[in-house]
């Protein structure tokens, strides 16, 4: 992999900022997020043993991504390295979104739009359709790797754009007025008490792959030592031997997911579960809402914004505080290209301060990240009872 120190930080230079300005400085206190996500970047684009065509079928995805969503100047930076690989008429074609010669590039166009903004949208018949196109399986790893990183990426951006824009941050935090205490309605389920809503639930799901998983007897030492690193019981889930096949795409993943989900200070903990629960219900992972709804309980010993966030997300929070971080996470799901800053002062206004809103919009972004994984790979399964 090339030396990230020497390739400029691409959400950086797509925000505009460097050292002394302030949104720099917030961003970069989190310096863990900031360089695992500046490597997982050049190892999925810039890795030295990166074919043409590799690299060309990844820069085409990341730009069908940030056409959809925003940001256009990083829709912009893709293309332009795209073309810089002087791609076919076939890349040209599917670029302007057109129907090309190629059929795999034709599939893989439909599956990368079909996942941009509601991923649930892209089902088994279409993941298998890129097989059928002759996309290889560890290739559709790798892609679906990027295709969830840019997702992550384009929101990463778009959020602390509009942090940015909120202006003086610290009096918007300072006017906070409304601090609503915590009641417990009497009719909702006790904690600990597993409950089904409109399809969602807190209990332990299964997890069913789509495409072939990694044999374990056929593992390398470097894979095995990747498994290792990632869960402790990595090898027994269906998961991680299917992402396995693109090894090092899955070990700095797992390195982005960490340094925001579980970096202290910041952000409570539990608030970073709500906005990943949130992201989970509103794109339709099953699984991801049920691991992440077991997560918040466990740091809150409450489940009631849960069964809010699973029965509407729409109305959901106990609080004013809990309302916003669901609406902002709402928001820059769904509509990426509206989200601005009035998404944000909503936040503010409750009594979050700056830091703790890089640290929630860290956690909806991510989210884009494992639910595409998660609802496009596969399915969740109920355990046989």
């Amino acid at each position: 992999m090339q030396d990230t120190q020497a390739t400029p930080d691409v959400i950086d230079q797509i925000l505009g900022i460097g050292p002394g300005d302030a949104l720099h400085t917030l961003r970069h206190a989190r310096d863990k997020v900031v360089s695992a996500t500046q490597s997982f970047h050049e190892l999925a684009f810039h890795a030295l043993g990166l074919s043409d065509d590799q690299r060309r079928n990844r820069f085409l995805v990341a730009t069908l991504l940030a056409d959809a969503t925003g940001p256009d100047d990083l829709a912009s930076l893709y293309r332009n390295h795209l073309l810089e690989l002087k791609p076919s008429a076939d890349y040209i074609d599917v670029l302007e979104g057109r129907q090309s010669a190629s059929v795999a590039l034709n599939a893989l166009a439909d599956y990368t739009k079909a996942l941009a903004v509601r991923p649930s949208t892209a089902d088994r018949e279409a993941l298998l359709g890129l097989v059928k196109a002759g996309w290889s399986v560890p290739e559709i790893v790798a892609l679906a790797q990027v295709i969830g990183y840019v997702s992550y990426q384009t929101r990463t951006i778009i959020g602390l754009k509009a942090l940015q824009g909120v202006g003086d941050v610290s009096v918007a935090a300072a006017d906070a007025t409304e601090a609503e205490t915590f009641v417990h309605p009497a009719h909702l389920p006790p904690p600990g008490q597993v409950f089904e809503i409109k399809g969602f639930t807190n209990a332990t799901l299964d997890w069913e792959n789509w495409l072939p998983i990694q044999d374990v007897n056929t593992l390398t030492q470097e894979q095995e030592r990747i498994l290792a690193t990632s869960h402790p019981k990595a090898k027994e889930s269906s998961y991680y031997m299917l992402l396995i096949q693109a090894p090092e795409l899955l070990e700095q993943r797992s390195l982005v997911y960490n340094a925001i989900m579980y970096a202290p200070g910041g952000a409570p903990r539990a608030e970073r579960e709500v906005a990943a629960t949130t992201v989970s219900r509103v794109n339709g992972c099953v699984y991801c809402a049920s691991v992440h709804a077991q997560r918040f309980e466990q740091l809150s010993k409450r489940n009631d914004v849960i069964v809010q966030i699973f029965e509407d997300p729409w109305t959901a929070g106990t609080n004013a505080r809990e309302r916003a971080i669901v609406q902002m996470a709402i928001a820059l799901t769904q509509q990426p290209r509206e989200f601005g800053s009035e998404h944000i002062e909503p936040l503010l206004a409750s009594g979050i301060t700056p830091e703790q809103v890089r640290d929630i919009i860290g956690a909806a972004a991510i989210f884009a990240w494992a639910n595409r994984l998660m609802l496009n790979l596969g399915k969740d399964v109920r355990p046989a009872k």
